[in-house]
């Protein structure tokens, strides 16, 4: 066919013969003469999104579990990811597949995320970008669906998402097998990560000035304690880390984020127990292992995270050339430790959406470059 667009359609079922109701969805979809069903990718089995909520601060467990009680227990939902090629325009093809559902026996729920027989979402339209009450192309959340990511990747992992310009595949190495959604119950918190010297602050401030987030700085100058442990005081190191914990989590209460606002933190508080393990000797770390556990609980998780590499030599340098006082006995040694902590952080790291920057390719003092970066982050948490 002639004039046609290369679509990608998301499927999904958690009602009856999950697999039989794909398939129906595919044959009934293959029917249509305006369609060519080109090729499918294998099935995923997921869990739904209603029963697997993002951790909370006990402050908001309540609300969220009695908004979703409503939904109940749900079964896994079965998802595929179909590429088809049509000559239906959009809004057209939206018809179809409403037209299908709907002959599948789907019914119109108020509930958002209830149990269905047949789901069928138009996720990529070509590199149409459309912002209607009842169609956003690209599909608005597809790029925080690890299901959704993994089917696109295993059809093609060098599609291209129209917005963020960004390959599926690169999309699907920042959720760690995890799915999220847009959550305007939780702390609207972004949190930059990286060794010191990396351009945290730099980045955070960035975004304050141009977005107009809150800026949450790290309470280095206050803390008395860090002058000694970098000065290779280990006896005060506790103290330190002590000082710093219960700082971040005054700073980090749910309750101090006023609703409809975004902060931005220039730490991310994970970040605690990797300075622990290499300040603390083994009997201070088990103090400061417990305490951690219990206090952490307390402070707001980001929604999105910014992490920024870079390698210890340049922090080094740039740690010499701002010239902190307390910062002067920061060695290699002790920077690529944090290095690579922060690797094996991130390696597993599922708490939210991770964006990594080279920080040698990007300059933080730079508008265009803040904006970029910015923008990204909106579009993840659902304020563009």
């Amino acid at each position: 066919m002639s004039g046609e667009t290369t679509v990608y359609i998301g499927l999904g079922s958690n009602l009856g013969d999950r697999e039989k109701n794909l398939n129906k969805a595919l044959g009934l979809l293959a029917a249509d003469r305006h369609i060519n069903l080109f090729r499918t990718s294998s099935i995923t089995e997921t869990k739904p999104l209603a029963d697997n909520p993002p951790s909370l601060p006990p402050s908001l467990k309540l609300r969220r579990t009695r908004k979703l009680r409503r939904t109940g227990k749900q079964r896994d939902y079965l998802n595929r990811v179909a590429e088809i090629r049509t000559t239906l325009k959009a809004d057209k093809l939206l018809k179809v597949l409403k037209k299908i559902e709907s002959a599948m026996g789907r019914k119109k729920l108020v509930e958002k995320w209830s149990s269905r027989t047949i789901d069928l979402d138009i996720l990529l339209f070509g590199n149409k970008k459309v912002r209607k009450k009842d169609l956003c192309l690209p599909h608005r959340q597809m790029h925080l669906r690890s299901f959704v990511l993994k089917g696109l990747c295993e059809l093609d992992g060098e599609i291209v998402h129209p917005v963020l310009k960004e390959s599926v595949s690169v999309l699907y190495s920042r959720l760690s097998g995890k799915d999220f959604y847009f959550d305007d119950d939780r702390p609207q918190l972004v949190s930059i990560a990286g060794v010191i010297g990396a351009g945290k602050t730099t980045l955070a401030e960035g975004l304050r000035d141009l977005f107009g987030l809150r800026l949450i700085k790290e309470s280095y100058d206050s803390n008395p304690f860090l002058p000694k442990v970098y000065a290779g005081q280990k006896s005060v190191a506790l103290d330190s880390q002590l000082y710093f914990l219960l700082s971040r989590c005054e700073q980090l209460r749910p309750d101090s984020f006023p609703p409809g606002s975004v902060a931005v933190s220039d730490y991310i508080m994970d970040k605690e127990m990797l300075y622990a393990r290499i300040w603390l000797d083994s009997v201070q770390f088990e103090i400061y292992r417990k305490v951690n556990a219990a206090m952490c609980k307390t402070a707001a998780e980001p929604v999105i995270t910014v992490y920024i590499k870079l390698p210890p030599k340049k922090c080094l340098e740039r740690i010499k050339q701002r010239s902190r006082p307390y910062e002067q006995d920061i060695d290699l040694s002790f920077l690529e430790k944090l290095h690579i902590g922060y690797e094996k952080l991130f390696e597993t790291f599922n708490c939210c959406p991770v964006i990594t920057i080279d920080a040698e390719a990007v300059d933080f003092r730079q508008t265009q470059q803040i904006e970029a970066i910015g923008e990204k982050i909106n579009y993840y948490i659902g304020r563009d």
